[in-house]
């Protein structure tokens, strides 16, 4: 058994020396770093490092279950998410489906180039683009609101619109991007499936219920279960570009949160006890979205 493992091994020498720079950067940037978790169990002090600083237990994540501020966080996050979710998920799994049904192939990459193009650009960029055409003075949205009789919005600094303005940016910036993986998908199904499909007279919408969803289904729910897993990541680098003091009711979430606490307080103790309940709480969403998904669909990750 072992001088045929020590054949194979050999056999593939090549692929298993591709692995190298992979498994490096793994254990450089992924496992390396978690060393610091200790931190949460801390009462951090900088200059006396993670050896020389006082061990607390679990004195930071009570005061992280005991904080008003980090509960409104924790409410912020979910419903971004959440909107996120309900609201944008669906859109690239429509867009891949309508792509797939044009027939000029100049038209559709047409379209495909103009939807990917605003993923490759930065939130900065975007957080300055929409923050003139949403202002209240002179932003083209206002300016159609006033021209019908209404009042100016202020998008960015009120708490009734923040949200919004956040889940619509996020949609314009990724909805095309996150279509790629459901283009490619329906690329795969046999097109014999179609071919028999016309055979009995089946029409363009019964072909993309009845061939096209069903044989992509796999793929919505791998990224589903995924999606649940970044549940508690509403978009930090997002919003940190776009919100302000004002909107910190209903804008300010994990990612924010952790990242003022941790270098504007200098509380680094409770920003990592933070962090690590974000990355803790991910991790069992992502069992359970499996174990759901195996046992009412079927279907599952592993």
């Amino acid at each position: 058994m072992k001088a045929s493992r020590w054949r194979l091994f050999r056999t593939n020498l090549d692929m298993y020396l591709l692995l190298v720079p992979g498994l490096a950067f793994l254990l450089l940037f992924k496992y390396t770093p978690m060393y610091g978790i200790v931190i949460a169990f801390q009462d951090f002090n900088i200059f006396d490092g993670i050896a020389g600083s006082k061990w607390v237990g679990l004195e930071q994540f009570q005061k992280l279950m005991h904080s008003d501020e980090f509960m409104q966080v924790f409410r912020n996050t979910l419903l971004i998410s959440l909107y996120k979710i309900v609201l944008l998920f669906p859109i690239p799994i429509i867009l891949a489906l309508f792509l797939n049904e044009v027939g000029r192939m100049w038209f559709k990459r047409t379209v495909q180039t103009i939807v990917y193009l605003p993923h490759f650009l930065s939130w900065v960029i975007i957080s300055g683009l929409f923050i003139n055409i949403l202002s209240p003075s002179g932003g083209i949205v206002n300016e159609v609101i006033k021209w019908f009789g209404g009042q100016p919005i202020s998008f960015f600094i009120d708490n009734d619109f923040f949200r919004s303005t956040v889940v619509f940016t996020a949609g314009w910036k990724e909805a095309g991007w996150n279509a790629i993986i459901f283009i490619a998908a329906i690329a795969g199904i046999d097109q014999d499936q179609y071919e028999a499909a016309d055979i009995d007279g089946a029409g363009r919408i019964q072909k993309m219920l009845h061939i096209t969803l069903p044989g992509i289904l796999p793929t919505i729910i791998l990224m589903f279960i995924l999606r649940i897993g970044h549940l508690l990541d509403a978009g930090t680098e997002q919003i940190l570009t776009m919100y302000n003091p004002v909107v910190y009711e209903t804008g300010d979430v994990i990612g924010t949160y952790v990242y003022r606490v941790g270098l504007g307080k200098m509380d680094y103790s409770f920003s990592t006890a933070v962090g690590l309940f974000n990355s803790v709480v991910g991790f069992l969403l992502i069992i359970f979205g499996n174990y759901l998904s195996k046992r009412f669909v079927k279907r599952s990750i592993w």
